[in-house]
């Protein structure tokens, strides 16, 4: 984590941290940060990782196993929703490794020991809340405009979407409204979590200088997100199999 680019030290937890100026090259030296922790014991991520490809799976089997094939696509994109949360323990790791200490892959849990914990947990729910926001509107999108599911066939789904005019019509309304749920819970959580671990603050402290990182520096980190997303669907592509290298970095 390269906490020092963003804000500087808080004491106490009615201090707010002061938000710097940042520039293209904290994100690379994020990302140099993130290889490195990785690359370090890189079996202690993807062992705590592994299990996102697996949910990914399980979730789109049940999708495909109630016939909800409209709600396949929103799940996988749903995921960055609720990345931050997914990605605690990874946090904890590298905050150890970022102070000079031992980290194991148990270490991860100690997370659940943090005095932050009721704090991390009530940031999880409103991401998880907006999570389940999107699949909502992402159905009812679909109803409007697509009417109900008239296969029960993969194939044909996606025949009828990616082929006539309403299809397409999904596809770029759908991923319009993501968009805004995508941006709502970037804004709330890109700086929110690792704060909460590292540093005294309560919620509205951290989530705040989420928002006032995201808006102090609107181009950078808009560049981070579409870093991010990108990742993700890299990590998606084989199978979510990626997502056990991309999300540790």
């Amino acid at each position: 984590m390269a906490r020092h680019s963003t804000f500087a030290d808080a004491g106490a937890a009615d201090v707010a941290p002061r938000i710097n100026v940042l520039s293209p090259s904290d994100l690379r030296e994020a990302l140099r940060r993130g290889y490195a922790d990785f690359s370090a014991k890189p079996s202690h991520p993807i062992f705590l990782s592994i299990i996102y490809p697996v949910i990914s799976f399980l979730l789109i089997q049940a999708a495909a196993g109630r016939d909800l094939w409209p709600l396949i696509y929103p799940l996988i994109a749903g995921f960055a929703l609720v990345g931050p949360l997914a990605a605690i323990g990874l946090y904890e790791l590298s905050r150890r490794r970022e102070r000079g200490e031992e980290a194991r892959w148990r270490d991860a849990f100690a997370v659940f020991r943090s005095p932050a914990l009721a704090n991390i947990v009530t940031l999880g729910a409103i991401l998880t809340a907006i999570f389940l926001l999107w699949l909502y509107a992402a159905q009812a999108l679909y109803l409007a405009i697509m009417g109900p599911p008239a296969t029960h066939s993969l194939t044909a789904f996606f025949s009828e979407i990616l082929t006539t005019e309403r299809g397409w019509l999904l596809i770029l309304a759908g991923n319009a409204v993501g968009f805004v749920f995508a941006c709502l819970a970037f804004v709330l959580s890109v700086v929110s979590f690792p704060l909460l671990l590292d540093r005294n603050v309560d919620l509205r402290t951290a989530v705040a200088t989420s928002v006032r990182v995201v808006a102090r520096n609107p181009r950078v980190m808009a560049l981070w997100g579409v870093i991010v997303s990108g990742g993700l669907v890299l990590g998606f592509l084989p199978a979510g199999i990626g997502l056990a290298i991309v999300l540790p970095i």
